[in-house]
């Protein structure tokens, strides 16, 4: 990147927002960091409000925001089905109009955008592993849908501004990522069966867990928005960032029993409405524009999420 820009991240206090943060005044940025705390937690940020290059402002993105930055980060949505399904229509704006803001922002300030989109796109994929031409299977009127129709919706209204207003744009469909500082009842998968194993609880499976997941540790996600982010301006997305290897939700379960030590036991319960039965990123475009690709082993991602968790729970 540049030598020192102001950079806005939206959802800044978020689980990906907060090392996305971290890794920015590493760099030797100026951080705008804001949030409304839904999701998001001061915690997250703790460690970074003493540098004096970071900034944390409470707002939330379906209101316009008046400021001066080079940049723009648009992480800002809750991202876990508990999260969102909570109150769907605040999550739709939260997309629609959070979009519209920002995008009105960047357009004032000839800022670049970067939007975080999301493998739900794709909805219930019938093509495997999913390519970024795509479209999907997206249910309009299910449960889920306020989160993958806002996303979807946002997706559209930043290509619109690219063209109506050749505004600087990138768009990343990330799929399931995971590490230190994620919620811990945000209702996912590593998050639910760490804390299940440490407290020695059985763990949830629903179907027969053969469903599988491909998992991005947090710090091959924020490497992958960076490049993306530093790409020339005509490699505007989307581009699929996530972890190509599948893993069955049995196997991660046994993972975390047998790196935790635990001696939890797996139950299963009926799967979810709407939950896909596959999601696994094809990464070839990224793999060529950003020579990207993830580089933590699913063990070692794991070790240091199970240890974050152990130190939360003790505290």
């Amino acid at each position: 990147m540049h030598s020192s820009l102001r950079i806005l991240v939206t959802g800044g206090a978020g689980f990906i927002g907060s090392h996305l943060c971290e890794e920015l005044l590493r760099r030797g940025h100026d951080v705008l960091c804001i949030d409304n705390f839904y999701t998001g937690t001061r915690n997250n940020v703790a460690g970074l409000l003493a540098n004096p290059n970071f900034e944390l402002m409470r707002h939330d993105v379906t209101f316009p925001l008046y400021v001066e930055v080079d940049r723009i980060f648009n992480l800002a949505c809750p991202a876990s089905p508990v999260h969102y399904q909570f109150d769907p229509v605040q999550t739709t704006k939260t997309s629609v109009h959070g979009a519209i803001n920002m995008l009105g922002l960047a357009k004032r300030r000839r800022a670049r955008i970067l939007q975080a989109s999301t493998s739900e796109v794709y909805g219930d994929p019938e093509i495997h592993p999913q390519p970024e031409s795509y479209w999907g299977n997206v249910n309009p009127l299910g449960l889920r849908s306020c989160y993958d129709e806002g996303k979807r919706c946002a997706e559209t209204l930043f290509f619109d501004y690219h063209r109506q207003h050749n505004l600087e744009i990138k768009v990343a469909r990330i799929f399931n990522t995971y590490g230190p500082r994620m919620h811990p009842n945000d209702g996912r998968v590593v998050s639910n069966f760490i804390i299940q194993a440490l407290r020695g609880e059985d763990i949830t499976i629903y179907g027969d867990g053969q469903q599988t997941r491909s998992f991005c540790y947090v710090d091959d996600m924020v490497d992958g928005l960076l490049r993306l982010m530093e790409s020339p301006a005509d490699c505007t997305g989307p581009v699929n960032l996530g972890n190509p290897v599948e893993t069955t939700i049995r196997q991660l379960a046994e993972r975390i029993i047998a790196l935790t030590g635990s001696r939890s036991k797996l139950i299963a319960k009926p799967l979810p409405a709407d939950d896909p039965r596959r999601r696994c990123p094809d990464i070839s475009l990224a793999r060529r524009e950003l020579d990207w690709e993830p580089r933590c082993m699913l063990d070692d991602g794991l070790m240091r999420t199970i240890e974050y968790f152990r130190a939360t729970l003790s505290a």
